[in-house]
């Protein structure tokens, strides 16, 4: 379980969070929803390691392997789809081992035909599926997504999410999902929290 207790963040003069607790169940997917500005993108990069705060504990993150689903897809543009994902596994495991990572992630988000495809010739939903592909291919305890699917049309999304499902049954993670959307996080989640902006 990872829990953030007692956490103060403050930006110029104001608290975005106050003495804030929250815990996530393990092996579970929770999604954060909330208005713009309420500081759900702030908390998962506290909790990722990557944001400052005051005051508090984030505890069970300490030496876990953390992957990312950011806003913006970050897939290395001079380097096929294949390769993008290799690039996340080469410190762990070896060439034949990569290749069956790469092969079951592609199969499952039915993009085996454009493994040799760079990143520039892919649609953005392609590009999406790639980004989600890459993290959950990682061997990572903790799955951090940042509005994975924004931007996806009704029958793209509910592809992927099919997809993102049945990758977690395959290799269950720690799963915490900032949306703005309920019903993505409804189809997706074990459980969801409402932060209110202050």
């Amino acid at each position: 379980m990872i829990q953030v207790k007692g956490l103060y963040k403050k930006y110029k003069k104001d608290y975005l969070y106050e003495n804030f607790d929250i815990a996530f169940h393990t092996h579970k997917v929770t999604s954060i929803l909330g208005p713009s500005g309420c500081g759900k993108t702030t908390l998962l990069r506290i909790i990722g390691g990557l944001e400052p705060y005051q005051k508090g504990e984030i505890i069970g993150v300490e030496n876990k392997n953390i992957a990312y689903v950011f806003q913006e897809d970050r897939l290395i543009p001079w380097i096929n789809v294949e390769e993008n994902i290799k690039f996340v596994l080469k410190s762990y495991l070896n060439e034949e081992q990569m290749a069956g990572r790469v092969e079951q992630v592609l199969a499952i988000l039915n993009l085996l035909e454009h493994k040799k495809d760079m990143p520039k010739e892919l649609s953005g939903g392609m590009q999406r599926r790639v980004a989600i592909g890459r993290a959950l291919a990682y061997d990572s305890e903790i799955l951090l997504m940042d509005e994975p699917f924004k931007g996806l049309d009704a029958n793209l999304k509910d592809e992927i999410l099919v997809a993102f499902k049945e990758m977690l049954r395959l290799n269950p993670k720690t799963v915490i999902c900032v949306t703005h959307d309920l019903e993505e996080a409804k189809k997706v989640s074990d459980y969801i929290y409402n932060l209110e902006k202050k």
